[in-house]
């Protein structure tokens, strides 16, 4: 039980000091957080626009509220992803890379740490972009199935933080490229999951592809759960394979972080940054 509770304080350390990070670099913080809420308008405008660009009479509420919750899902889902696979990356910035590492605490202890912060900071920045674009749209909300709404959105973040932590090994391998690899990665799930679209609109070898993107299940999930008001029983068929990803992808991603840190201990790379 002691050790139990000395795990949980450390991982405890790892949320505080990343809030700290956030906190101290908050014009960051707000620049980010201003380009996000002018991209969401932005997307979401298309929807308001689009019977004009068209001349077709279109229920533009739909294609509104479709367009937001892509829009809002890959914002969540992006920063959670982000904020895991970036770790090294701010760790070496900090140059506080070696203490870490040297720190007396597990992998997966820091891990945690860094997952808990990753969905904390996603949930606060979410919940304010969509505050701000409750001022210009009217959301009716009225049918929607909120409480399922949350579930798939955490069910769809432990998927992500497995995928976090894959990618997080890129820049402790690629110390000069290893970010920018990760931002690949995160394009490539950004194109075959549907965020704007029906994934049936994709070229048809690339609709299989889709069906491996936990992104497309959180999306379609909430798109059912918030448009049409499915009940939360009825959402394990999106629910299972995020599940099966998570499950997958974490263990999977802690082997390769181990693997990748002896390998960048071993060769001098832990350090280096450009």
């Amino acid at each position: 039980m002691a050790q139990l509770v000395k795990e949980i304080r450390a991982s405890y350390a790892f949320v505080e000091r990343n809030f700290n990070l956030v906190r101290r670099y908050w014009g960051w913080e707000f620049v980010w957080l201003a380009y996000s809420i002018a991209s969401t308008l932005s997307i979401t405008y298309i929807g308001a626009g689009m019977e004009a660009i068209s001349g077709a009479q279109i229920d533009t509420d739909y294609l509104i509220m479709y367009l937001l919750i892509g829009t809002m899902v890959w914002r969540f889902l992006a920063i959670v992803f982000d904020n895991i696979s970036e770790m090294i990356a701010w760790e070496r910035w900090e140059d506080t890379i070696e203490y870490t590492f040297m720190a007396p605490v597990t992998r997966f202890t820091q891990m945690m740490g860094q997952t808990v912060f990753a969905v904390l900071y996603s949930l606060i920045f979410t919940i304010a972009i969509l505050l701000v674009v409750a001022l210009f749209f009217h959301l009716d909300l009225s049918q929607a199935n909120l409480l399922g709404a949350m579930v798939m959105l955490l069910a769809g973040s432990v998927s992500f933080i497995g995928l976090g932590i894959v990618a997080s090994v890129l820049p402790l391998l690629f110390p000069e490229r290893g970010a920018q690899m990760t931002n690949v990665i995160q394009a490539i799930f950004l194109l075959i999951s549907g965020v704007y679209y029906p994934i049936e609109v994709l070229p048809n070898w690339m609709q299989p592809l889709a069906r491996v993107s936990p992104a497309t299940f959180v999306l379609e999930g909430m798109r059912a759960t918030i448009l049409e008001g499915v009940p939360t029983r009825s959402l394990w068929p999106y629910l299972w394979p995020l599940f099966i990803a998570g499950a997958a992808a974490i263990p999977l991603g802690l082997w390769i972080f181990r693997l990748g840190e002896r390998y960048a201990k071993r060769t001098g790379k832990l350090k280096r940054n450009g």
